[in-house]
């Protein structure tokens, strides 16, 4: 038992009454560069492939920022390991400046300048980012009637993804919708659901892509929202829903279930050729 009069435990029931107006006011931090890490996200998806999962690649990059800013409160004896990536970048520069001076070059300095962050507080096209941005630390909510497996029947139509975000006016910018919505239930086609999805012509016989599932009812329910209901890029016949046979629609059950109890199933991968 450690006393009240421990300097360490004073401090932390002060760190414990002031932890909700801390983590408030980094969030405002991290909403700040929400914009760039969404950007990025999405064009690595675009780059790599819809097996990438850009809600995934923001959640991660927001731990790491997390994980350097510890450096600023240091000891000098803990210290926060880099990332590989990050040693191979330091060694490359510490290389380059070594180099410049070995030549005589005067070694380039960093221009010191608002953070680009700084400049997107006043802007009002950030309204519309807010309106989708990452909520740090809060995990998506998997319950109520929408993530009941029972409402997934025999007549329960489905729509694509890439359906879906043209339908939603989000379709040049793929994975868009998972990350404004992440609320959604999705379910990723295995290599038995794509060859049925090819077969009745719902999608392209592709090797490797992937292909997301979603239940055509949340889409129309996010059409009819605030959100969407008065834009003017809502194509609604782009949706072009489908019955799926009652083995998909099982899987599909089992998957919601998985989900709803917290678990995390992985991505399906397809056989090689």
């Amino acid at each position: 038992t450690r006393s009240f009069t421990d300097p360490s435990v004073s401090m932390d029931l002060l760190r414990a009454v002031l932890q909700p107006s801390i983590n408030e006011e980094i969030r405002g931090v991290f909403n700040k560069y929400m914009k760039f890490f969404q950007t990025a996200a999405i064009n690595v998806r675009d780059n790599v492939g819809e097996e990438v999962d850009p809600e995934q690649l923001i959640q991660e990059t927001c731990r790491s920022c997390l994980e350097q800013a510890k450096l600023l409160f240091s000891d000098g004896k803990k210290v926060v390991p880099r990332l590989p990536h990050e040693q191979a970048g330091t060694k490359r520069a510490r290389q380059m400046d070594e180099e410049l001076s070995r030549r005589g070059s005067p070694v380039p300095k960093k221009r010191k300048g608002r953070p680009p962050g700084q400049s997107l507080a006043n802007d009002r096209g950030v309204s519309g980012v807010a309106a989708w941005k990452l909520k740090v630390s809060e995990p998506v909510r998997r319950d109520g009637p929408k993530w009941d497996p029972s409402r997934l029947t025999e007549t329960t139509t489905f729509v694509l993804g890439s359906r879906a975000n043209k339908a939603l006016g989000m379709g040049g910018t793929r994975g868009r919708l998972y990350i404004k919505h992440p609320h959604l239930f999705k379910y990723a086609a295995d290599p038995q659901d794509k060859h049925w999805l090819a077969e009745q012509q719902h999608m392209r016989a592709t090797g490797g892509k992937m292909a997301y599932l979603l239940i055509e009812e949340d889409i129309r329910d996010l059409a009819a929202s605030e959100d969407y209901r008065d834009s003017v890029d809502l194509r609604l016949e782009e949706l072009k829903p489908f019955i799926p046979p009652a083995w998909m629609t099982e899987k599909m059950q089992r998957h919601m279930e998985t989900l709803r109890r917290g678990g995390d199933a992985p991505p399906p991968e397809d056989p090689p050729e």
